[in-house]
This record gives C-alpha cells, sequence and structure tokens, in this order.
C-alpha cells in the first residue's frame, strides 16, 4: 500500500470513528527514520535522489531549478 493509498482509504472512513482506530492500528504504514522513503523533497514532494549537504533537503530535478537563485555556479 502506498501513501498515497492509505490516506485516501482515512478520508473514506472519517465518519467512523472506531474503523479508523481499528485502520490506523493495522493499516498504516510505519514513520521511516532510514532509507529511501525517510527524505522528501520539499518543493515537489520526490522520494528519490536528494541533496542533503548545505541542509537542502531537495531532489536533484529541483536543485537544478533553483541551484543558480540559490547562489551557487556552474562549473564546467
Amino acid at each position: 500500500m502506498t501513501t498515497s493509498d492509505w490516506r485516501k482509504i482515512l478520508k473514506q472512513i472519517e465518519s467512523k470513528p472506531e474503523i479508523k482506530a481499528r485502520f490506523l492500528k493495522h493499516c498504516k504504514p510505519k514513520d521511516r527514520k532510514f532509507g529511501i522513503a525517510s527524505k522528501k523533497c520539499v518543493i515537489c514532494g520526490r522520494y528519490g535522489a536528494h541533496i542533503n549537504k548545505y541542509n537542502l533537503k531537495m531532489c536533484r530535478q529541483c536543485f537544478r531549478e533553483v541551484a543558480e537563485q540559490i547562489g551557487f555556479k556552474k562549473y564546467i
């Protein structure tokens, strides 16, 4: 079950508190402390290919778009 799937199901059972509590106990994905799914891009929300150096916390695609705006230069 992907992250978006369980959130969709949670919205559907919002009006039934007993079923919602049981669902959260047994079906919710655990919070990740390490691995690919533990880091999320702050701009677009992607999980893979992160740049954490200098506390950027963004994926490489978003970094390429905003690199010059935040002061990085491209060396050839």
